[in-house]
């Protein structure tokens, strides 16, 4: 999930798409709870595939590895392809892993997951540390996250660096850089696949931003993590619901930048669930009650799935 985000201008027009001829990227979901699967809205999708945010130490702990196997055991049941994307831990989050540590952990979550076969080593690893929250691994420290779960997997496909694209694009830029220079460093083979979370771009109206780091990358993309926010803390709230408004707009204009980015192969919309209480992000495409809001539509309109059309959640 995004950490920070300047309000977008969306009174102002889009930028400019360059359309390319036919666009060739799966559409999926994002989420960390199982009940989406029983949503007759989800259901309707018709989607293959799913990302899921776990833990890198889940299978030695109960509750972590609990939530982990109710996500992707339910996924399973659906026919649909689970991505798993790794993350710091929900009991140590603001203190990064060994090597060692990391390694053994992850391997022991793919023997107990065989049937997955996608991993991301972290997710939006560039997102920096935050104090008493969270910390984020530096360039060289993903590279070998990166190389442990290729040594883990070897017959898994495996995202290369994940990567937020962040308001000035820089930082990143150079992230990925130190990475490639650390992966020839360590004699590892280069990822074929990377990932990005372009919220930043398409929640400006933008698309410059993709455009840059899709190159830097210069492989397959998968846009891991995308959306449009309804609401990140109080920067997009409004009592009025014109978060629910602007962000069906972004979605829209989310597929057309995928579209316009032939390296783009996968995208996953982030997330499913929105409208609790009790979180600073809300980026769902229905309520807190699983009722679709309007952004469900565009989704669905862009599946071409029947059934589009309901009574739409105002919250």
């Amino acid at each position: 999930m995004v950490l920070a985000l300047a309000a977008p201008n969306v009174s102002v027009g889009a930028a400019p798409i360059r359309a390319r001829v036919a666009s060739g990227y799966l559409t999926g979901l994002g989420d960390e709870s199982a009940s989406m699967f029983a949503n007759t809205f989800w259901t309707r999708l018709h989607t293959k595939i799913v990302r899921y945010i776990a833990p890198y130490d889940a299978a030695v702990h109960r509750d972590s590895l609990s939530n982990a196997t109710a996500f992707i055991h339910a996924a399973q049941a659906a026919h649909v392809q689970v991505l798993v994307a790794f993350y710091h831990s929900e009991h140590t989050p603001t203190v990064l892993p060994s090597v060692a540590d990391y390694s053994y952990d992850v391997r022991k979550f793919v023997k107990l997951f065989p049937h997955v076969n996608q991993y991301q080593p972290w997710d939006e690893a560039n997102r920096g540390n935050v104090p008493r929250l969270f910390s984020s691994p530096s360039a060289r420290a993903a590279a070998r996250y990166y190389q442990a779960v290729i040594r883990a997997c070897r017959r898994c496909t495996v995202v290369g660096v994940d990567v937020l694209d962040q308001q000035y694009v820089q930082p990143t830029l150079r992230y990925i850089a130190e990475f490639k220079s650390e992966i020839g460093r360590l004699r590892t083979r280069m990822p074929t696949v990377w990932g990005l979370h372009n919220y930043v771009d398409v929640n400006h109206l933008e698309s410059w931003r993709t455009r840059q780091i899709t190159r830097a990358f210069g492989g397959a993309v998968w846009l891991t993590e995308t959306g449009g926010i309804v609401k990140f803390a109080s920067v997009f709230s409004n009592r009025h619901g014109v978060g629910l408004t602007r962000a069906s707009k972004v979605l829209r204009y989310m597929f057309a930048v995928a579209a316009s980015e032939p390296r783009v192969r996968r995208l996953y919309v982030y997330n499913w669930t929105g409208g609790v209480s009790s979180s600073r992000f809300d980026a769902g495409l229905t309520n807190a009650h699983g009722k679709p809001r309007p952004g469900y539509v565009i989704v669905c309109r862009q599946l071409h799935a029947a059934s589009c059309v309901g009574k739409l959640s105002k919250t």
